[in-house]
């Protein structure tokens, strides 16, 4: 089971650079089920993507999820099936001293000004009880705004779009 929360970033943090970084392609086949496709550097996988129905979400995103590796070639083949647009950001993985690792993702290509952060959690009490770094700005988890697969269906990203 994936648990996370997605946040608005304030402003990037001091020495970016000095954190792992991660070039990221992927791209969707199926909006619902989620079944997505992942480049990560020289990485390739596939992601199915669902949420159980006997669960409600109230503080945190909560989906089951399976990931499979896919050879360069397969991941070319299913790459021209692909629907929508090819998210290609990089991710920056910050860690934080209580075991938990902000993911921060700066969108480039059409999403290029778009920046935002998802934190991972063991579980759902631990979600509820985070306390983010001051650069962290509003949780936007439930804000379809910042749904990968709906982000993949924008032509151009537009600040004012996702003004509150």
């Amino acid at each position: 089971m994936e648990i996370e929360r997605k946040f608005k970033v304030l402003k990037l943090p001091k020495d970016l650079e000095k954190y792992p970084k991660e070039e990221i392609e992927q791209g969707y086949l199926c909006i619902k089920p989620t079944v997505r496709i992942r480049r990560t550097n020289d990485k390739y996988s596939l992601n199915y993507k669902w949420k159980d129905p006997n669960v409600q979400e109230k503080s945190a995103i909560q989906n089951i999820e399976y990931d499979m590796p896919l050879t360069e070639e397969n991941y070319k083949i299913l790459f021209n099936k692909v629907e929508n647009h090819v998210i290609i950001k990089t991710r920056y993985n910050i860690k934080l001293n209580n075991n938990l690792k902000i993911e921060l993702d700066v969108f480039h290509g059409n999403l290029d000004g778009l920046v935002f952060a998802e934190v991972e959690f063991p579980d759902v009490e631990t979600s509820e009880n985070f306390i983010k770094p001051d650069w962290l700005g509003k949780d936007v988890s439930f804000d379809k705004r910042y749904d990968n697969t709906l982000l993949s269906k924008i032509d151009k990203y537009n600040p004012a779009d996702f003004e509150d």
